[in-house]
């Protein structure tokens, strides 16, 4: 079959025009064309490789966008926007004002539901499925969810309420043993006796009252079409086993799938990785990992905990070496807080790593086992600020503000590589209390770490340059674009500048110093406006009554789209230029 043809398919009624014959072609192609989209931009390879057959099959006998397909965190869903329309769309995918890297409502009316985080599918499914039901109508409700997925407790609620109905549901359940890294748990582990065609296991899904099928070869392209096709004449809650590679079709991303789940550039034949860039510069996560590993090593009370990210967070060096003291709970962030903190009563120093995100899902954990007990856990808040590509699911912007209300809680923001270390070593010293310490992804300004550590006196911030008017005010990695507008300003005696360090609690000293000695205030930090740390100094200046103007930058009230994080910095009036414009206003309106 001509390859021209298959490039006028760009949405389902196109692609069931084709014959079920020409469909194993078809997905071949597909899968060509997801390789070749992904290596020149950046995105999340692996796991859409491996569901080609089945987007394929499930858009062919489906009766999409009718029919509903919500697509569990959507790392999988490359091959379902190319076959809804998207398809030419893709060389700005995840670029900003291009299409998401996850389905989104506003796209496209084939994204059913928004995701992002796992475990939402299911819930979302059987929402859909019991309004559907209540006006009369038959249509179907599919969610396709990972193995690692189907772990989380979200999915496990799902579960338990789908089988007590007579929804519509069909779950699919694509198992292909990831996640980002491989899937953990005892769930796993019965997937994998399922799967052996000597099992004699009981049947996890049919005691849920779940009608269960599988598991088949989620690559067979004509068993998956008659299977679907059998699935359309059930009706009620049932699930479907399907057994899928990561990284389907090319051959390095087979073998490395932990590399090629989002790989950046790479050649499209032979799968090579582009060679990353000269910088040298090293990573906050790196540097975190290693530090908590050489911490660990001589306070034997150290724990580290992490629901599914060894390799984002920079753990794998500690699992290899300790993995009795760093823990892999899979997809599973309220359990790993409350882990944490039932380890904290027994003298253990839990370190939780919890990208910003991810840590909104175990927000009740926080407050009500670890905060209220006034339990020694650190959290490590990685991905803190905006992530870029990853977008408005993935920015950490909220950890701030929502972290800040809690009593108990110490909140800190290290402006580099070295106050991180320090940071972490001060709090293993004997801290008592519940700690947040927030940083980014990303780079460090750092080309090497340093191990010399030095105690950080606890909530004090630190004058970075002295000046005569305005103090400029920043938390976290900001700093550094800050001191290079202020470099670049033609002013640049008119200000100070001041790392906060901690967002709580406040260095109120510091704080009065600033107040009685400047004329205004500017504070710039890395998460939303609404409860941050430049509300918490604007409660201090009027409980103290100061009356001197307070400027904030921050993120605004509105959901921050994707993008390379240097362009929504532009946006956002955070790249040097801005910044010096920014000042050097506030300083003719102080001085006119």
């Amino acid at each position: 079959m001509s390859e021209n043809r298959f490039s006028s398919v760009s949405y389902p009624e196109e692609l069931r025009q084709l014959s079920q014959v020409e469909l194993p072609d078809f997905a071949t192609w597909l899968r060509k064309e997801i390789i070749h989209a992904l290596s020149e931009g950046e995105g999340h390879l692996g796991s859409s490789l491996g569901t080609v057959e089945l987007t394929v099959a499930l858009h062919y006998c489906f009766n999409t966008p009718n029919d509903v397909l919500i697509w569990d965190v959507g790392h999988q869903a490359y091959g379902h926007k190319m076959l809804t329309g998207r398809k030419s769309a893709f060389k700005e995918l995840r670029q900003k004002g291009g299409i998401s890297g996850f389905p989104n409502r506003e796209e496209s009316l084939f994204d059913s539901f928004g995701t992002g985080h796992a475990g939402t599918s299911i819930s979302a499914a059987l929402g859909m499925a019991l309004s559907s039901k209540l006006i009369g109508d038959n249509k179907q409700h599919i969610a396709i969810i990972g193995d690692a997925s189907i772990a989380s407790g979200m999915a496990f609620e799902a579960l338990n309420h789908l089988g007590t109905t007579q929804a519509n549901v069909l779950v699919i359940l694509n198992d292909n043993t990831m996640g980002i890294d491989p899937s953990v748990g005892a769930l796993k582990n019965y997937f994998e006796t399922v799967k052996k065609e000597t099992s004699t296991a009981p049947n996890f899904f049919k005691a849920l009252n779940l009608d269960y099928s599988g598991p088949i070869d989620g690559h067979d392209i004509h068993s998956l079409i008659k299977t679907f096709e059998h699935q359309k004449k059930i009706f009620g809650p049932r699930i479907l086993h399907l057994v899928t590679k990561k990284g389907k079709g090319l051959l390095p991303a087979e073998d490395q799938q932990v590399i090629y789940h989002a790989p950046g550039k790479f050649d499209p034949v032979t799968g090579k990785l582009n060679p990353l860039q000269s910088h040298q510069k090293i990573k906050f996560q790196e540097v975190f990992g290693n530090t908590l590993l050489k911490l660990a090593k001589k306070n034997k009370n150290i724990i580290a905990i992490t629901p599914a990210m060894p390799t984002g967070s920079g753990l794998v060096k500690m699992i290899e070496e300790m993995p009795e003291r760093c823990i892999d709970v899979g997809i599973a962030e309220q359990h790993a807080v409350t882990l944490a903190a039932g380890m904290a009563t027994q003298g253990m120093l839990p370190f939780c790593v919890i990208y910003s995100t991810f840590l909104q899902r175990a927000y009740d954990q926080v407050i009500h086992d670890v905060a209220l007990q006034n339990l020694g856990v650190i959290f490590c808040v990685d991905r803190a600020g905006l992530v870029g590509h990853d977008g408005s699911t993935h920015h950490g912007v909220f950890d701030i503000s929502f972290l800040r209300c809690i009593p108990n809680m110490d909140i800190v923001s290290p402006s580099d590589a070295e106050e991180l270390q320090n940071l972490m070593f001060t709090a293993q010293q004997g801290i008592k209390h519940p700690l947040a310490i927030r940083y980014p992804r990303g780079y460090t300004s750092k080309t090497k770490e340093v191990y010399d550590f030095k105690t950080i006196p606890w909530g004090k911030g630190r004058l970075l340059k002295k000046g005569t008017t305005i103090a400029i005010l920043s938390l976290g990695t900001l700093a550094t674009i800050i001191e290079d507008a202020i470099k670049n300003s033609v002013n640049s005696d008119a200000f100070s500048h001041y790392d906060l360090r901690f967002v709580k609690p406040l260095d109120t000293h510091m704080l009065h110093v600033i107040c009685k000695t400047h004329k205004a205030l500017i504070i710039f930090e890395d998460g939303v406006k609404s409860g941050g740390v430049g509300s918490a100094i604007l409660e201090f200046a009027a409980q103290e009554n100061y009356t001197l103007p307070i400027q904030l930058e921050g993120i605004p009230d509105v959901f921050i789209k994707h993008g390379k994080t240097e362009s929504l910095h532009i946006e956002l009036g955070w790249d040097m230029p801005s910044i010096v414009e920014k000042i050097s206003l506030l300083l003719n309106k102080t001085e006119g």
